[in-house]
This record gives C-alpha cells, structure tokens and sequence, in this order.
C-alpha cells in the first residue's frame, strides 16, 4: 500500500509542479485573478505533495524505545499540516486576489486564450493524477473480490486510513472544480468586459479550498486522535472469534490505527471453563491468527488477546452476545 500510496503522490507531483508554471505564465500575461487563484492552488499543491512524501518516508521508520509503537502516525501529522496549508495559503490568498480585484477599477484580463489553454493542460494532468488514485481504491474493492460501483467507491472513500490517497483525491478534485470556476470567470469577464465576475470566481475558488482543506483536517485529526478500523472489520474479527468452540463470548474488541496498515487491536474475551493453561495459549494464538488473516498482516506484535473464564455454556454466551450485536 505504500507503494500505492507513492505513485498516487508522485503522480501528483510532477502534474502540479508542471502546471503550476503554466499557471503562474498564464496569470502574468493575462492578469486574471481567477488564474492567479489557480496558480496559487497549484504550487501550494506541490508543496503539499512534497510534504506527503516526508510522511511516508517518516512514517517507515523502526520503533524505538521512546517511540515502541513506532512511527506510523507520522503520515496523518504531515497530511494535517498539508490541509492547515491548502487553507491558510491557497485559500486566503484567493480571497485576497479576489476581493482586491473587486475594488481595483483598472482591473483588466487580457490574452484570455492564453489562460484557456492553460486550464485545458491543468484538467488534463489533474484529471490523469485523479484517475491513479481512483483506480487504487477500485483495485482494492476488486481484490476482496467486491464488486465495483459507486457506492462501495463511496464507502472505500469514507473507510480509507491512507492520508496520501484521500489527500490526492480530494485536492486533484479540488483542483478540477477550481479549473471550471476559473474557466467561467475568465469567460463571462471576456464576453460582459465586466471583471467582477474574474473577481468573484477567484472568491469562490478561495472559498472552494477551504472547505475541501477543512473535510481534510477532519478526516486527519480523527486518525492523529486514534480512529478505529472499519466497522466492518470489527465484525469479521469477531464473527471469527466465536467460531472457535472454546470462546463463550467476546468481552470488549478495541482497535486503533497507527497508519493505513499498521493497526493495534486489544481483544478481550470469556472462555469456557475447565481448560488448562496449555489449552489457554493455543486458543490465544488461535485468535491471532485469525485476526492476522482478517487484517492480512505478517506480524502479531500489536495484537493483545486478555481471556477470563466462564462457567456459562458455550452455546447460550454465542446466542447471547449475536442477539446483542443486532440490537446495537
């Protein structure tokens, strides 16, 4: 997934760093305010870019002892820092851009055809940098075995715990919206020779990436907080679990993600009684197992399993705690 989660970001890089010289060129020689909107939207991207890679890179090192858990969480600080950016930079300077425009009366775009070719290379390269992280989400629904279509998409967007490719998705459709704002603007300004409406796209361009800069904090503050798997997994974990005839029930299931493929979870459950320690061991390492395949994960080390015995038969705890999960 890491390497997934590079290329998504690699592509991105070189596309936003291409058409962020385009745009500063078409801004300079066209004077719109939309397009320097735009090319503000575009070098900040960049350098977000930059920053997702210092995350990934960071996020790669070995745990330490002031650190055991390692450092995985390193990728949700830097795609927090990246919507901070999106929203302090790209968006206030737009709407500065734009509300300076609106009280400039000289105010005047020129070479228009400039700027529309411009915005047709930028959709191109966006759309190609866009198209790389939708596929990586439709390979992952197809490897379950899934079905695609747009509602799993939209839940895969939703459940997804890689900061780099929901990063990317959402500033390349960010950056598409921007474009057709920006188009329209220019166009209306060049037909009506009234620049308010150049002015106006470039506030609404502002406007445009601080909301997709504020849904990309969120998303990043809940992961840097500690957000649990998906619900989903939580259930096979212990739908999994009740199958092995010894457990009676699963007492507590809490997981937390370190980064997109690094998840602690802490299991407690109630065994039947009359087992010996022996017996104690092979169902924890059972339970291992199975939630190292649920995950598919090589490694245990964040994987804690406390039992408790129970006295309780075996078939009335499972029935018990499977009419509770559907009340819940």
């Amino acid at each position: 997934m890491v390497g997934n989660s590079k290329r998504a970001v690699y592509a991105a890089l070189f596309g936003n760093l291409g058409v962020s010289i385009a745009k500063l060129v078409a801004a300079v020689f066209t004077n719109s305010s939309a397009m320097w909107s735009e090319t503000y939207h575009s070098f900040s991207d960049t350098f977000n870019q930059v920053l997702l890679l210092v995350g990934i890179k960071t996020s790669s090192k070995r745990p330490t002892e002031l650190h055991p858990f390692g450092y995985g969480k390193e990728r949700f600080f830097w795609s927090f820092i990246v919507a901070t950016l999106l929203f302090g930079i790209s968006g206030v300077l737009s709407f500065e851009k734009g509300f300076a425009t609106i009280h400039d009366p000289m105010h005047k775009i020129e070479n228009v055809n400039v700027s529309y070719v411009i915005l047709l290379i930028s959709a191109i390269f966006e759309g190609n940098a866009l198209r790389i992280s939708f596929n990586l989400f439709r390979n992952t629904i197809q490897a379950r075995g899934e079905k695609v279509n747009l509602h799993a998409l939209f839940t895969e967007f939703q459940e997804s715990k890689d900061p780099a490719i929901l990063t990317v998705m959402v500033e390349d459709s960010a950056a598409l919206l921007g474009i057709a704002i920006a188009a329209i603007g220019i166009y209306l300004s060049d037909v009506t020779k009234n620049m308010i409406y150049d002015a106006y796209s470039s506030i609404a361009i502002g406007a445009v990436l601080m909301l997709f800069a504020f849904f990309l904090a969120k998303e990043n503050r809940a992961l840097l907080i500690g957000e649990s798997m998906s619900k989903k997994d939580r259930v096979k974990i212990v739908d999994s679990v009740l199958r092995i005839p010894e457990v009676n029930r699963v007492i507590t299931l809490r997981t937390m993600h370190f980064s997109p493929n690094d998840v602690l979870v802490a299991m407690e459950v109630s065994l039947v009684d009359n087992i010996n320690t022996d017996q104690i061991e092979l169902v924890i390492d059972i339970i291992e197992e199975r939630i190292k395949t649920i995950l598919d994960i090589k490694t245990s080390s964040k994987i804690y399993v406390e039992v408790e015995r129970d006295s309780c038969p075996i078939n009335f705890k499972k029935q018990s705690h499977r009419q509770k999960e559907k009340r819940t």
